[in-house]
């Protein structure tokens, strides 16, 4: 379906109220055949936007117009990678006077053997595969909700709002290189994944602390072409879509100890 990114002026609305509102639209969004991916808030400027994939413009009009009866000022078609650009230039708006801490889902990807890939191909042909990756990995991030905190060189960090978000983003980004192999391109690219969860400190939009170094070491465990998430991503959940097995400890660099660690097969049939 196509993707459309809509703009709402609500000049004295809050945060709390986007929030319900958006709520509302997953509600009834079915009912249109619309899938909502994500939405941003600017409250000094009183103005909303969503992103959603559509049958129409029509279509996400009809699901705002029932769900709150906030109807867009305007409705526009974005190609995908528009609005992989403008993500990624959201993420460097954050004001670095503010330091907060809020429960995320923080995600890392890391290319299985780069370097030796580098080595193999060439500089050139390596950044040409390197920007497949990034492209497969940014529109899993687009389609699950997730946003891109950083590069990491041969990887991704990303934070997602919910366990549930950050799980599917992990297998998107699985199956995005499950279908690059299956389509026959060469050379193969493999990626390990990792994913914790906790309350990370966020500093003009880049994550800190124990959750996003747990986070980076499971995915150094991992194997390639393996999500392997934290025992606190796996209690939160147990009783949700996502297959996990009975877990295992693996050694993780900077750990004592070894740790807990469960892989993610699928989501329940």
């Amino acid at each position: 379906m196509p993707l459309y990114m809509d703009r709402h002026d609500i000049p004295g609305a809050s945060a709390a109220d986007v929030a319900q509102a958006h709520v509302a639209d997953l509600a009834m969004e079915s009912k249109y055949g619309v899938e909502f991916l994500t939405y941003w808030f600017d409250p000094d400027h009183g103005k909303a936007f969503c992103l959603a994939k559509a049958p129409g413009p029509e279509s996400l009009a009809s699901v705002h117009r029932e769900a709150h009866g906030l109807i867009p000022g305007e409705i526009i078609s974005v190609s995908e990678d528009n609005v992989l650009r403008f993500l990624g230039a959201l993420g460097n708006q954050a004001d670095d006077r503010q330091l907060t801490s809020s429960f995320k889902t923080i995600l890392f990807t890391d290319l299985e053997g780069s370097t030796s890939l580098l080595h193999d191909v060439g500089q050139a042909a390596f950044m040409e595969l390197l920007g497949e990756h990034d492209r497969i990995i940014r529109r899993a991030l687009v389609t699950s909700g997730g946003r891109e905190v950083k590069h990491t060189g041969d990887g991704i960090m990303a934070s997602f709002d919910t366990v549930e978000s950050g799980l599917r983003g992990a297998l998107a980004i699985r199956d995005g290189f499950a279908a690059r192999m299956a389509s026959g391109a060469t050379p193969a690219l493999r990626v390990r994944i990792g994913v914790a969860a906790g309350e990370p400190v966020d500093r003009d939009g880049d994550l800190f602390g124990s959750t996003v170094n747990l986070a980076s070491r499971i995915c150094d465990a991992a194997d390639a072409g393996e999500i392997l998430v934290s025992d606190t991503v796996r209690d939160l959940a147990v009783d949700s879509e996502f297959l996990l097995d009975d877990g295992e400890t693996r050694i993780v660099k900077g750990f004592a100890d070894p740790i807990h660690v469960y892989r993610l097969s699928n989501h329940r049939d």
